[in-house]
Protein backbone atom coordinates (compact mmCIF):
# COMPACT_ATOMS: atom_id res chain seq x y z
CA UNK A 1 0.00 0.00 0.00
CA UNK A 2 3.03 2.61 1.06
CA UNK A 3 6.62 2.41 0.99
CA UNK A 4 8.95 4.77 2.66
CA UNK A 5 11.36 5.42 0.22
CA UNK A 6 13.10 7.72 1.76
CA UNK A 7 14.11 5.16 4.45
CA UNK A 8 16.79 3.67 2.75
CA UNK A 9 19.18 6.88 1.88
CA UNK A 10 18.72 8.45 5.21
CA UNK A 11 19.06 5.32 7.30
CA UNK A 12 21.36 2.29 7.28
CA UNK A 13 18.79 -0.67 7.80
CA UNK A 14 20.18 -2.66 10.44
CA UNK A 15 17.07 -5.30 10.69
CA UNK A 16 13.58 -5.49 10.06
CA UNK A 17 10.40 -6.60 11.50
CA UNK A 18 6.82 -7.11 10.62
CA UNK A 19 4.14 -6.41 12.44
CA UNK A 20 0.69 -6.28 12.71
CA UNK A 21 -1.44 -3.01 13.23
CA UNK A 22 -3.88 -2.03 15.18
CA UNK A 23 -6.47 0.48 12.91
CA UNK A 24 -10.45 1.30 13.74
CA UNK A 25 -12.66 0.07 10.62
CA UNK A 26 -12.73 3.42 8.62
CA UNK A 27 -8.93 3.65 8.78
CA UNK A 28 -8.37 0.19 7.36
CA UNK A 29 -10.89 1.40 4.74
CA UNK A 30 -8.68 4.49 4.16
CA UNK A 31 -5.59 2.39 3.88
CA UNK A 32 -7.01 0.20 1.17
CA UNK A 33 -7.49 3.45 -0.69
CA UNK A 34 -3.21 4.33 -0.23
CA UNK A 35 -3.93 7.45 2.02
CA UNK A 36 -1.37 7.44 3.84
CA UNK A 37 1.48 9.26 4.88
CA UNK A 38 5.03 7.66 6.23
CA UNK A 39 6.72 11.17 6.01
CA UNK A 40 8.57 11.90 10.23
CA UNK A 41 6.89 8.53 11.34
CA UNK A 42 8.78 6.37 14.07
CA UNK A 43 8.21 4.04 16.18
CA UNK A 44 9.14 3.52 20.44
CA UNK A 45 9.09 1.11 23.17
CA UNK A 46 6.99 1.77 26.08
CA UNK A 47 5.96 -0.37 28.72
CA UNK A 48 6.79 -3.48 26.71
CA UNK A 49 4.45 -2.51 23.88
CA UNK A 50 5.92 -0.57 20.74
CA UNK A 51 3.98 2.27 19.43
CA UNK A 52 4.27 3.99 16.32
CA UNK A 53 4.39 8.37 15.72
CA UNK A 54 3.05 10.40 13.67
CA UNK A 55 2.08 7.73 10.97
CA UNK A 56 -1.04 9.69 8.97
CA UNK A 57 -3.89 7.81 7.83
CA UNK A 58 -6.04 10.35 6.20
CA UNK A 59 -9.78 10.28 7.44
CA UNK A 60 -12.03 8.12 4.95
CA UNK A 61 -14.42 9.91 2.93
CA UNK A 62 -17.54 8.25 3.47
CA UNK A 63 -17.19 7.83 7.29
CA UNK A 64 -19.93 10.12 9.18
CA UNK A 65 -20.01 8.07 12.10
CA UNK A 66 -16.12 7.71 13.33
CA UNK A 67 -13.96 10.75 13.92
CA UNK A 68 -10.48 9.88 14.42
CA UNK A 69 -7.25 12.04 14.35
CA UNK A 70 -4.85 11.39 11.30
CA UNK A 71 -1.67 11.05 13.02
CA UNK A 72 -2.85 9.56 16.37
CA UNK A 73 0.10 6.56 17.72
CA UNK A 74 -1.22 3.42 17.27
CA UNK A 75 0.07 0.35 18.66
CA UNK A 76 2.00 -2.17 16.76
CA UNK A 77 2.10 -6.02 17.09
CA UNK A 78 4.91 -7.73 18.73
CA UNK A 79 5.17 -10.59 19.80
CA UNK A 80 7.09 -11.03 23.26
CA UNK A 81 10.69 -11.84 22.43
CA UNK A 82 10.59 -9.37 19.90
CA UNK A 83 9.75 -6.47 22.29
CA UNK A 84 12.93 -7.66 24.25
CA UNK A 85 15.04 -7.84 21.51
CA UNK A 86 13.86 -4.58 20.17
CA UNK A 87 14.54 -2.90 23.91
CA UNK A 88 17.91 -3.76 24.04
CA UNK A 89 18.40 -2.93 20.46
CA UNK A 90 17.10 1.04 20.75
CA UNK A 91 18.91 1.45 23.60
CA UNK A 92 22.16 1.43 21.81
CA UNK A 93 22.97 5.08 21.11
CA UNK A 94 21.69 6.41 17.34
CA UNK A 95 19.45 3.44 16.30
CA UNK A 96 15.59 4.17 16.28
CA UNK A 97 12.82 2.23 14.83
CA UNK A 98 11.45 3.62 11.03
CA UNK A 99 8.04 2.13 9.19
CA UNK A 100 9.48 1.02 5.79
CA UNK A 101 6.40 -0.88 4.21
CA UNK A 102 2.64 -1.46 5.04
CA UNK A 103 0.89 -3.96 3.10
CA UNK A 104 -1.96 -6.24 3.54
CA UNK A 105 -1.39 -9.81 4.15
CA UNK A 106 -5.21 -11.61 3.54
CA UNK A 107 -6.81 -9.55 5.22
CA UNK A 108 -4.36 -8.16 7.68
CA UNK A 109 -2.99 -4.42 7.64
CA UNK A 110 1.38 -5.18 8.33
CA UNK A 111 3.83 -2.95 8.98
CA UNK A 112 7.38 -3.60 8.26
CA UNK A 113 10.10 -1.42 11.16
CA UNK A 114 13.15 -1.15 10.27
CA UNK A 115 16.11 -0.83 13.13
CA UNK A 116 18.05 1.43 11.41
CA UNK A 117 21.06 3.88 12.51
CA UNK A 118 21.20 7.48 10.76
CA UNK A 119 23.53 8.17 7.67
CA UNK A 120 25.45 10.84 7.61
CA UNK A 121 26.37 13.31 4.79
CA UNK A 122 29.68 10.95 3.45
CA UNK A 123 27.42 7.86 3.82
CA UNK A 124 24.77 9.51 1.54
CA UNK A 125 27.19 10.71 -1.28
CA UNK A 126 28.45 7.42 -1.20
CA UNK A 127 24.82 5.92 -2.02
CA UNK A 128 24.26 8.44 -4.32
CA UNK A 129 28.03 7.51 -6.10
CA UNK A 130 26.84 3.87 -6.00
CA UNK A 131 23.66 4.66 -7.66
CA UNK A 132 24.67 6.30 -10.46
CA UNK A 133 27.36 4.20 -11.25
CA UNK A 134 24.81 1.26 -11.44
CA UNK A 135 22.46 2.81 -13.82
CA UNK A 136 25.84 4.08 -15.96
CA UNK A 137 26.51 0.21 -16.23
CA UNK A 138 22.91 -1.04 -16.63
CA UNK A 139 22.75 1.75 -19.46
CA UNK A 140 26.24 0.43 -21.27
CA UNK A 141 24.65 -3.36 -21.26
CA UNK A 142 21.46 -2.59 -22.50
CA UNK A 143 22.40 -1.58 -25.93
CA UNK A 144 25.05 -4.12 -26.48
CA UNK A 145 22.57 -7.61 -26.43
CA UNK A 146 21.78 -8.72 -30.00
CA UNK A 147 20.03 -11.93 -30.57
Amino acid sequence: MATNRKAFFHYAIIDIFEAGIVLSGPEVKSLRLGNVSMEGSFARVANNEVFIHNLTIQPYEFNHVEKTDPARTRKLLFNAAEIKRLIGQTQIKGNTLIPLEIYFKGSWAKIKIGLAKGKNYMDKRDTIKKRDMAREVNREFKGNFKA
